[in-house]
Formats: C-alpha cells, structure tokens, sequence
C-alpha cells in the first residue's frame, strides 16, 4: 500500500515553516539525490529547507553530482542556528550515521518530523512520519513521491531533469547497476529515465578515481586477510576528505574468486585530533545480513546505540576512538594502529570462526 497521502499530509500539516534536512555523514549519491528531491517537493509547501551533512565528500562522482548539479550542500558546523529549524528530515539514514547531528538537534530540541530510508530500521529516531522499505535505494521511494504527487514533472524544467538525473544515479549505484534491484526500483527507472539528462549522467559515471582512492585500494590488497570467505582489510589512518575510499576498496576485493564478503578499515582523522575506526562491508551472500552481523560483532555503545549498520548487501561502522585521539609522536601512532587494527580483525575472525591467513 502507497504511503503517498501520509507523505504530502506531513508537508501540508508543516506549510510555511523551516527544515532541516539530514544526511549522513559521508552522503553517497543516493542520500544527496534523495535530499535534493525532498527540497524540491517541500518548496511546494512553502518548506525551506537547508541540506546539510556532518563529514566530507570526497568520492569522485559524487562530488561531481553535486558540482554539475548545482545541489547546495552545507557541511555541519556548531555555530548553525538549528533553533531556526522547526525540524528536521533524515533522508537515506535513521540518525545512526549522523550521531553528532542528531545530539545537537536533541540539545537544541528541533524534533525529528519525517524519516525516509530503505536500511534496515534502527530506532534512533522517534519522528512524526516513517517510510522505512526494503528496496534498492531512497531513490526509489522519493520516484514514487514525484509519480504520484501533485508536481507535474517536465524535462524541460531543469530542476525536475536534475532531480531525475541525481535520482536514477543514486538508484543505480545503490542497486549496483540493478543488479540487486527489484520490481519498484525497476518501476522507478523507467519513470526516472523519461525526464533524466543523459548527458550529464554520463559525465558523473565517467568519473576517474583519485590517486588517494588509488593508494587505499592498493593497502587494502597488501594487507586483507581471507578466512572463510571473508577478506578482511585495515588501511591505516586516512583524512576525513578520502574516507570514500574505503567502500570502493571494499567493493574492489569483492570482485577476488572466492570472496562472498569484503571489510575494509581505517582511522580516519579530522581536524587533525577527532579520531574514529571507520568501515566498510559489502557481501554477495545471499543468507548473510551485514546489518545484523556489524550490530552482533560490534555491539553498542553506552547509550545502547549501535556501532554499525546496514542494508541487504552493504553496511559501514564507527567506532569512535576517543581518548586515544590525536598524534602525539610517530611510535605511539602507529602502536595505536596496531592495537585497534588487531582488536577489529579479532573481533570479525572470532565470529566466522576462520584462522587469519594473510592471502598472498
């Protein structure tokens, strides 16, 4: 059943106020897509909406979609009057991914309005208005929005070819080229292709890997471990601008023969001093949950709030680093990396039950 009225009647109950509109903190071109499509439906109702995110951008084409697309994302700083929002939508993610966000909403009390998301469900969040599914992307559900809505779509208006070209990209990398796309994700493709801009998707799909991306792909190779089916990878410390680089580096060892699943993790640092584990999984395995498998093998936090999460084929983690933070000298740098590097490998080994092996 279409959860279509309950969408509109949110924006219609909330005309004429102020938004903020939730990502998570390394967006992928789903997650910018999605929260460009809620902006363009919440100017119907007179919403203003501002996008914002907590982390960096730094995979390729997806700072091409925003470059050729002109989408205005705002990187989250402390000094943003969130008491100037009357509340705030989390497209693309629950809040889990987004932890420093959500605590400054929370402190400046700016209530959760809506959450729209097709990962599995994490109740972080109590919002006004929920549309959680199990299809390939956010893309699809907000297609379904604008089939369905009150605004008549038309190429010749660049905003609406923008929104579809954003949308279908974000479909399509979220599905990994449809191949684990469904029957709405392929109903939502056929909509999306009549208004998209060819053109354009073509050039943020040709976009080259950086050299930084490059060189974590090459750690990852050098040291992943293969247990069981599982390669197992840590890459060091990298900047928060390369953190991108981590899925595609797992992406990258899933492709090894006899390979179902690829982790891949690294400290990455901010500012210099703000530290966390950061990862990524991917798996083909059809009976293998990573959403389940990061929240068993990470557990949670003191709060109760869980390490990691995920979706059908994909999932990520954080664990933040803490009082450990910060580069005091080369030696306690890299026994920091050691010990965190051995304690998650550990932790991943013992729950497949493999011996480490280091692949060749």
């Amino acid at each position: 059943m279409s959860t279509q009225p309950d969408f509109y009647q949110v924006l219609e109950a909330h005309r004429g106020q102020r938004h903020l509109v939730v990502l998570q903190t390394y967006p992928d071109p789903d997650a910018i897509a999605s929260a460009f499509a809620h902006r363009l439906l919440s100017d119907l109702f007179e919403i203003k909406t501002t996008l914002v995110y907590g982390g960096k951008i730094s995979h390729p084409q997806n700072s091409a979609l925003v470059k050729l697309l002109g989408i205005p994302l705002v990187p989250f700083e402390a000094t943003l009057k969130l008491k100037e929002y009357t509340g705030a939508v989390f497209v693309d993610n629950q809040g889990t991914t987004c932890e420093a966000i959500v605590r400054a909403l929370e402190t400046a009390e700016v209530p959760a309005l809506m959450v729209v998301d097709h990962h599995d469900v994490q109740e972080r969040l109590r919002p006004e208005f929920n549309d959680i599914r199990r299809v390939g992307a956010t893309a699809t559900i907000y297609a379904e929005y604008l089939e369905h809505g009150p605004l008549t779509f038309n190429k010749s208006q660049r905003d609406h070819a923008i929104t579809a070209t954003a949308l279908l990209h974000g479909l399509m990398t979220d599905t990994d080229g449809f191949i684990h796309a469904g029957a709405e994700d392929f109903h939502a493709a056929s909509f999306l292709s009549q208004f998209r801009d060819a053109d354009l998707l073509g050039q943020i799909m040709r976009q080259a890997r950086s050299k930084p991306t490059m060189e974590v792909i090459r750690q990852a190779l050098g040291h992943r471990q293969i247990a069981e089916g599982f390669s197992i990878a840590g890459i060091g410390y990298l900047r928060a601008e390369d953190r991108d680089a981590i899925p595609q580096a797992a992406d990258f060892l899933l492709t090894e023969e006899n390979v179902h699943t690829a982790i891949v993790y690294g400290i990455v640092t901010s500012d210099g001093q703000r530290e966390a584990v950061s990862g990524s999984m991917r798996t083909s395995k059809l009976t293998l949950s990573p959403d389940d498998f990061l929240k068993e093998v990470l557990g949670r936090n003191a709060d109760g709030k869980p390490y990691g999460g995920g979706k059908a084929e994909a999932g990520g983690f954080e664990v933040p680093v803490s009082f450990l933070s910060g580069n005091h000298n080369e030696t306690y740098h890299e026994m920091k990396w050691q010990v965190y590097d051995l304690q998650i490998k550990h932790k991943f080994l013992s729950k497949i039950g493999g011996e480490q092996k280091q692949a060749s």
